[in-house]
């Protein structure tokens, strides 16, 4: 029986700047790493941002990381757009002098700005290129590389419109490691763990990147009520602690960030999350189905991405404009205390965000190569 030598397949993976395009990129590279085709070696290589979270999140993954300048673009006046116009061309030549070293076969963004200049240089030198589209609205950044686009795999069917005969509905990749399993002795050893109460309603809430401090501000006024009746889990985003938190608060815990594995054990551990609505962490959400109270950040796309959970009824909105400590201490205990509302809300999330995108992006791959 003769054996043969497999192929190496260089993938550039391009994203950061928030961990929202991260996740999604570490979930493909993983699928890929488990299928561990016969024919192919994956070989990846992540380009990002010098100072956002996703090196931290990459590294683990033992992906080699490379930074480039990032520039972006606003839709309103502001002076700094001129000079990222420059950091944009610095950030092209940037990313043509890595790649013309490494040469990937296949190229890969699920957003954000720095994933511009280097999908342009990719495409320059030659690479496919697969973008996959998170949010319900297009943002600029996907805007400006789908016409060099090869495939672009999409969350939500009404996405397909956007992008043409280019687009695939395939729902949002997830993480392996969000599959604990639930069983009770696990929750057991986890509360153990997070010094949690066994006989006391959890909630989970997520600050989330961008935006979080309005809501970390909301917690921590409305902290004195909460812990009455729930345990807190809180995560509020990097150097957006709660300044006056002290460790001795009784059921209270903070932390900045999890990683995928930690962040795994409290959402299993949650009866209940309060969140942002990023595409990662709803897909997290529905995938897990967890009975949730959504938090918009106000005048931007995650007001899009909640009106489909608004629609199938699968989870509690409130505006951030009209919210105050009272409403967010009265809507998380309402759910807590409602069993029959938080099994609607689960079983209806499960629905909302289709399922299975890790498989369907990587056969999608498998075509393209």
């Amino acid at each position: 029986m003769i054996i043969q030598n497999k192929k190496t397949v260089k993938i550039l993976l391009i994203g950061g700047g928030t961990g929202g395009s991260v996740s999604p990129l570490l979930a493909i590279a993983e699928e890929l790493r488990i299928r561990n085709y016969e024919l192919e070696n994956f070989d990846f290589l992540w380009i990002g941002t010098k100072n956002g979270p996703e090196r931290e999140m990459v590294e683990k993954e033992n992906i080699p990381f490379k930074t480039i300048v990032s520039g972006k673009l606003r839709r309103y006046f502001s002076l700094q757009n001129f000079i990222d116009i420059f950091k944009i061309k610095i950030a092209f030549w940037q990313s043509l002098f890595i790649l013309l070293k490494w040469r990937p076969d296949l190229v890969i963004s699920a957003g954000s700005f720095v994933s511009v200049p280097a999908v342009w240089a990719a495409w320059f030198l030659g690479a496919k290129v697969l973008i996959h589209q998170q949010d319900v609205r297009p943002g600029l950044a996907n805007r400006l590389i789908a016409p060099i686009a090869n495939v672009i795999s999409v969350t939500f069917e009404n996405s397909l419109a956007d992008y043409g005969k280019k687009a695939i509905w395939v729902g949002n990749p997830v993480r392996k490691q969000l599959s604990i399993i639930n069983y009770q002795l696990k929750i057991k050893k986890l509360k153990k763990k997070f010094n949690l109460q066994e006989n006391l309603p959890i909630a989970l809430i997520i600050g989330g990147g961008t935006g979080a401090t309005a809501i970390n501000k909301l917690v921590e006024q409305s902290l004195n009520e909460l812990i009455k009746f729930c345990q807190i889990i809180h995560i509020t985003g990097k150097n957006k602690s709660i300044t006056n938190y002290k460790s001795q608060i009784m059921n209270y815990t903070q932390y900045e960030f999890l990683d995928i594995g930690r962040m795994a054990e409290v959402y299993n551990l949650a009866d209940v999350v309060v969140s942002r609505c990023g595409l990662g962490v709803l897909s997290d959400l529905s995938y897990l189905g967890k009975p949730v109270i959504l938090i918009p950040l106000p005048d931007s796309h995650q007001e899009d991405n909640v009106a489909v959970f608004a629609k199938a009824k699968a989870a509690i909105i409130l505006k951030q404009k009209e919210l105050t400590k009272e409403k967010l201490t009265d809507e998380i205990k309402k759910l807590i205390e409602n069993k029959e509302l938080q099994k609607t809300l689960s079983q209806n999330i499960k629905q909302v965000i289709k399922q299975g995108a890790n498989k369907a992006i990587a056969e999608i791959i498998r075509a393209m190569l």
